[in-house]
């Protein structure tokens, strides 16, 4: 990359942006009546997002205006990658150590936050945002899987004129999105703060002794900054793990987190409300424990009239939801399994053949990931426009039904789109309404029948359109559409038999597979995880945190097994693309 005095740039631009930069200051202070300490933090808080504004569009080079950002991104803390091969052993170590460094983390809560009046904005997708509430977790993998998603959809929509196929433009993609990646930190911590992960007033306290007057901000600015470290170790152990491990970091941390919650979902003694004691009130949480306690507990009259039905429908963790859990884990087991194969003949050994694999699953779990993600943040802002002190005010999306509702203290939408879109996390949430009018009131939250269906209707379309979408959108910036595939194919020394070795017809050739298959991977994936969350899961880690984990360890069982069989056989490396 040059150096920034050769970049040509058009510095003409800055008076505009400035210009436009003042007037938000005072739409803000005037909106947000902010002043002396507030409206200071505002201004250092938007300078950085204002210069990025400026280097991307006063680039007056050849290529896409994001290049302007290289000045930035390209000295971004990084993690080098390898310059040759990394044995499988130090793969293995890696990756271990990664998972165990997240665990740590998780129970490393942030300091000074006034626990007993967070609200954990994230409830329903922290499983597959693979955080904990409280922690430096806190976040999760939520602020790079939506970078991810921004980049993607911006690309795209080809409003990022960038050529993925082409290396400059392709490192200025992954430049931008780990610029992207910190601006959504910011994005997604500092609202929270300003609004739902409060200080104690001890700490705040103990800031003024710094700033007088001023403890409570210091206080904040505290959290944010611990939330900031937080989400940017996850980036780099994510991609620790991409350049020196095994898989993808992020999908180890969300298969990590699910299982853990699986698990105790499933054996936790201790009962649901931990300050009372175990009764048949207060039963163990998890389904083994919980239905064992109520069958040796109970009567053969209280059994018949509701004791089945709390064992096999009612939270927490029912039996319905371990059964639904056991067949998410075999219908993802066949659907990896099943696969196209292409044959393939290597063009110089001669009698050297192997087949070349399309999966059923071929865009893997990652629309899933990316949709789950969409929707966690549409929670999010949604529930900042209802209650936040300062976004509630904001004109036409604050405190508006339409966008969502929500009861004080709690993070569940009760009304609006946001309650169209949420999860349904159980058959006692929707089954039980249908057939028994007495559990309307219950779980409805003062809506109808009519309304339910058109609930459970919209949020199976949205997940089944949503997972097709982006599942189109990672093979295209992935190097796995028809034409890398076939690049990749011809690179390796191999063709299929019966074609010349031409790779514009090996292109022609997947044509016919790979777009079909991403359609079908896309809906599969997404129609599962929504029936799955229809009916249920135990740790109430969501249908999609079940598919994801599943999906993940047998992607990574085979990954593991690729390794070893590189590592005896290291002429396979250049076909596997690892060098």
């Amino acid at each position: 990359m040059e150096p920034e005095d050769r970049v040509p740039r058009n510095k003409k631009v800055a008076l505009p942006i400035l210009a436009g930069w003042i007037l938000l200051i005072l739409f803000l202070r005037w909106w947000s009546h902010l002043e002396g300490m507030s409206l200071w933090f505002t201004i250092l808080f938007t300078a950085p997002f204002v210069g990025m504004v400026y280097l991307a569009y006063s680039y007056a080079g050849e290529g896409s205006k994001l290049y302007g950002l290289r000045t930035i991104s390209d000295r971004l803390p990084a993690v080098k990658r390898p310059e040759g091969h990394v044995h499988f052993r130090t793969k293995m170590f890696w990756t271990i150590l990664i998972l165990i460094l997240y665990f740590v983390l998780t129970n490393v809560f942030l300091y000074g936050l006034d626990k007993k009046t967070t609200v954990d904005m994230f409830e329903s997708y922290r499983a597959i945002l693979a955080g904990a509430q409280g922690s430096l977790m806190h976040l999760g993998i939520g602020p790079i899987v939506t970078g991810s998603i921004i980049m993607q959809l911006f690309t795209g929509a080809k409003i990022f004129n960038l050529d993925l196929s082409k290396e400059d433009d392709k490192a200025t993609y992954q430049g931008v999105q780990k610029l992207i990646v910190i601006v959504m930190i910011f994005v997604e911590a500092v609202p929270q703060v300003y609004g739902y992960l409060q200080p104690s007033s001890a700490f705040a306290a103990s800031m003024d002794g710094w700033w007088a007057g001023h403890g409570m901000a210091l206080a904040k600015t505290f959290i944010v900054l611990q939330l900031f470290v937080g989400s940017y170790l996850v980036f780099l152990m994510d991609e620790v793990v991409s350049k020196w491990g095994i898989g993808s970091g992020i999908s180890m941390f969300i298969a990590a987190g699910v299982s853990r919650a699986i698990f105790t979902g499933t054996l936790n003694w201790m009962p649901g409300n931990s300050s009372l004691p175990v009764s048949l009130s207060n039963p163990p949480a998890g389904t083994i424990p919980k239905t064992l306690y109520i069958i040796t507990h109970s009567s053969a009259g209280s059994l018949a009239n509701g004791g089945v039905e709390r064992i096999i429908l009612q939270p927490p963790n029912p039996l319905i939801a371990l059964v639904g859990t056991m067949v998410i884990f075999f219908i993802v087991a066949y659907a990896e399994s099943s696969r196209v194969e292409l044959p393939l003949a290597h063009e110089s050994a001669r009698g050297a053949r192997g087949r070349y694999p399309i999966r059923l699953i071929y865009a893997s779990n990652i629309p899933v990931i990316l949709m789950s993600a969409l929707l966690a943040n549409i929670s999010m802002f949604s529930l900042l426009f209802w209650s936040h002190p300062t976004m509630s005010n904001f004109p036409i999306l604050g405190h508006n039904w339409m966008l969502g509702a929500y009861e004080p203290g709690s993070s569940q939408p009760v009304a609006g789109l946001a309650w169209y879109l949420n999860r349904p996390r159980g058959l006692y949430e929707w089954f039980l309404p249908l057939v028994n009018s007495r559990y309307a009131d219950a779980y409805l939250q003062r809506h109808d029948i009519g309304q339910l269906v058109v609930k459970l209707v919209v949020y199976v379309t949205v997940m089944i359109v949503g997972s097709i979408i982006f599942a189109k959108f990672w093979i295209e910036t992935t190097n796995m559409g028809p034409r890398d595939v076939a690049k990749q194919i011809q690179n390796s020394g191999m063709r299929i038999p019966g074609f010349r070795r031409d790779p514009r017809i090996l292109e022609r050739v997947l044509e016919r597979y790979i777009p079909v298959v991403t359609v079908i991977s896309g809906a599969f994936v997404g129609a599962l995880a929504a029936g799955a969350n229809l009916i249920g899961t135990v740790g109430q880690t969501s249908g999609t945190g079940v598919l994801l984990t599943v999906g993940i360890l047998i992607r990574l069982y085979e990954q593991i097994g690729k390794e070893q069989v590189m590592e005896m056989h290291p002429m396979l490396r250049g076909f596997f693309g690892t060098g």
